[in-house]
């Protein structure tokens, strides 16, 4: 089930990325311990009355060297696509310009629930100057001020009354699955090629109430798929796909839609900072992951050139080593028909529990191996460990001292729980806990 989204939109330099900033709360502080994984400031998650939603800021898609009025014309049809809800931002201290006006415009036509809010409203005294907003004809105008945090929690409270109360029917047996990677990786002729190599297409459905197009499959031995948000990825020619910003943010509200992500790379273009940005926020996320190389007919080939790239990929992506990497091309179905098969394998390990006995067996023995470490005199005492949560499995390993558990120790156990169950194309999570 996809979160409801909420998009801010307004002329520059209104406050929307205070605003961002004040919703997504402490969550959009980066954690920084995963190499090749940052954060895109346009995009984040937050929480508001016990509704989880995603929040994007428009002002953080820039269009390149479009002018002033273009820009903000295509951030706000990007909301109208993208988005449930729309928090318009304009400023109390300017008042209404033709920028405002133009952008009201477009959102008037969009029939999507608009809150209009009026930033910079610091004093009560400024309170007044809000009235000329009626004139944007978006109904009630709320007085904010992003700085001081004022009035925002208005705003939400409007937000959280426009997200639908349908929850979309879950089937537990179907794998969902996403295709992600840059635009011209190929990623729309795969998905054809994928779904003509397995002709049972049950339907195109609507996906949610975006324009996302979700795509039910069989494959022969019966196992149904869903593959999430065909649509967005076959459409061509928009101003925005080649804008990285954007294409990042529809990879994201992919992955979070998804249980496994296909990481498509381009056989001939190599691995680029885009690539790795998208499959770290994928791998942070605890979806499975696969690597698909496409357009692989399409390179000469040495002796090496498949173990060289391999290797390339493996060095690139360092945190992804349990990512399988599958070689195909969408245009002479090369190995296409191994991949469903694939992503059966990695959906059951995403699932797989390990009884208790078994998993404190393997963490003994690999004490055994390599004994806890020391810090300050203090040596780390492991007690027990348990399986708490599939998707991604997540172990809690109890110990004397959480600190004492450094971060290249829970990586030796994890490297040895994966040797003994293999855990291939899934992360695995480990959480040392003080045992009371």
């Amino acid at each position: 089930m996809a979160n409801p989204t909420i998009a801010i939109v307004g002329r520059p330099n209104v406050g929307k990325s205070t605003i961002f900033n004040r919703i997504a709360g402490e969550r959009i502080s980066i954690v920084e311990d995963t190499p090749g994984v940052t954060r895109d400031r346009i995009y984040a998650t937050g929480e508001w009355l016990g509704r989880e939603f995603s929040i994007i800021d428009t002002g953080g898609i820039d269009l390149g060297d479009e002018p002033f009025m273009e820009q903000i014309k295509h951030q706000a049809e990007i909301a109208i696509e993208e988005t449930d809800v729309i928090i318009f931002v304009a400023s109390g201290r300017e008042g209404v310009t033709d920028a405002d006006e133009l952008v009201a415009k477009i959102l008037y036509r969009s029939k999507k629930p608009i809150i209009l809010a009026v930033n910079k409203v610091d004093n009560p005294e400024m309170r007044n100057d809000i009235y000329e907003f009626y004139a944007l004809g978006l109904g009630d105008p709320f007085p904010i001020s992003g700085s001081h945090g004022l009035g925002i929690g208005d705003v939400l409270d409007e937000a959280v009354k426009h997200f639908s109360t349908e929850i979309e029917e879950e089937d537990e047996g179907t794998i969902k699955f996403s295709l992600i990677g840059r635009p011209n990786v190929g990623k729309s002729s795969l998905i054809n090629a994928i779904l003509g190599e397995e002709r049972v297409i049950v339907s195109d459905i609507e996906g949610t109430t975006r324009d996302a197009i979700d795509t039910h499959f069989e494959s022969e031995d019966g196992q149904k798929f869903l593959m999430i948000d065909t649509a967005g990825m076959r459409k061509r020619g928009k101003v925005y796909e080649s804008t990285e910003k954007y294409s990042v943010m529809r990879a994201m509200r992919a992955i979070e839609r998804s249980d496994i992500v296909l990481m498509v790379l381009n056989a001939e273009e190599g691995i680029r900072e885009q690539d790795k940005k998208v499959a770290g926020y994928a791998h942070e996320a605890g979806r499975g992951i696969i690597i698909v190389v496409n357009k692989w007919d399409t390179l000469k080939k040495e002796t090496n050139t498949m173990r060289d790239f391999e290797e390339e990929i493996r060095d690139e992506f360092q945190y992804l080593d349990y990512a399988p990497i599958i070689f195909v091309s969408a245009v002479t179905k090369q190995r296409l028909n191994k991949l469903p098969e694939l992503i059966e394998t990695v959906s059951m390990n995403q699932n797989l529990r390990i009884p208790s006995a078994l998993l404190n067996d393997v963490v003994m023995d690999a004490i055994a191996i390599n004994p806890t470490p020391t810090d300050k005199g203090k040596r780390l005492k492991v007690f027990y460990a348990t399986q708490v949560a599939i998707k991604p499995p997540t172990f809690v390993i109890f110990v004397n001292e959480e600190e004492l558990m450094h971060f290249s120790y829970a990586r030796f156990l994890e490297n040895q729980i994966r040797k003994a169950f293999t855990f291939e194309g899934t992360p695995i999570k480990i959480i040392p806990r003080r045992r009371k």
